[in-house]
């Protein structure tokens, strides 16, 4: 029994590949106060690359706050100070940060994520104000690698934001929003992202006319996904005919129109959407 080999005895390498697999929650939590060599496997940067928050309880009375509060001798948890603080341990190697979508991230910590993270090739933004949406752009086009970006509903500074993708991202490959998707930003996807790959527009309201010419001009789509839209029929002979060359095209439950509205002329698209 003596000879078997201890967890703590394990080449650092191997170790740190292990534990980076582990929930931020774990990183934070558990593994530094296992041992010393837990502890400084959890500092290295690499454990802190993928920065997912989504399905972290940030509420003040969760085990999450209570726990880092006592561990870390924090007066008051915040989202903010927790995101600081695994900011902190990646040092900049960051190449996924997912925000919350429904509770603890504020506008400012986009920003200060856009001076730590330059490294960054997936986003998920967090809810943001109508008011903060106009400065969306200029931090986009901070992520000189960035490939995938999500957000909840399009923002009123689309055509902006695209355009800085378009200027400062080479390597942008896939885009999910959902909301009132116009002409005017039909024309901003096919002029500045013609060679994205992965488009996810479902629960939108988004019209047949919109969508053929969104396949017509983005000719390298290998994904497509137009699930529970509003604007089409699922079924539409054309838009099949025409999305048959993409690999991987998504349509269902998409409707002409939403069944509880009498008129859809006289409906603001935005109150139709499925959610």
């Amino acid at each position: 029994m003596e000879e078997r080999r201890r967890w703590e005895d394990m080449e650092m390498d191997c170790l740190v590949n292990i534990i980076r697999r582990l929930s931020l929650e774990d990183l934070a939590l558990g593994v530094p106060f296992v041992c010393k060599g837990w502890q400084r496997a959890s500092m290295e940067p690499l454990c802190w690359s993928i920065l997912d928050f989504r399905d972290l309880d940030f509420m003040p009375w969760s085990d999450l706050t209570k726990k880092f509060t006592a561990r870390y001798a924090v007066q008051r948890f915040s989202f903010s100070g927790f995101l600081k603080f695994a900011l902190a341990r990646s040092c900049g190697f960051a190449v996924e940060l997912q925000f919350p979508l429904v509770f603890g991230a504020s506008f400012q910590d986009l920003v200060f994520a856009s001076e730590e993270c330059p490294r960054l090739k997936t986003l998920v933004l967090p809810n943001i104000l109508l008011a903060d949406e106009p400065l969306i752009p200029q931090l986009v086009g901070k992520w000189k690698e960035l490939e995938k970006l999500e957000m909840e509903l399009k923002p009123s500074s689309f055509s902006e934001m695209v355009m800085q993708i378009n200027l400062n991202c080479r390597r942008f490959s896939g885009l999910r929003m959902f909301g009132s998707i116009k002409k005017e930003d039909v024309k901003a996807i096919i002029k500045y992202l013609p060679k994205i790959k992965h488009l996810n527009l479902s629960k939108s309201y988004l019209q047949k006319e919109e969508l053929v010419e969104i396949i017509k001009g983005c000719r390298e789509l290998e994904t497509l996904s137009v699930n529970n839209c509003i604007g089409f029929e699922a079924d539409e002979e054309e838009v099949l005919r025409r999305a048959s060359a993409i690999k991987n095209f998504e349509n269902e439950g998409s409707k002409l129109f939403d069944e509880s509205a009498y008129d859809m002329d006289e409906c603001d698209p935005l109150n139709v959407l499925v959610i």
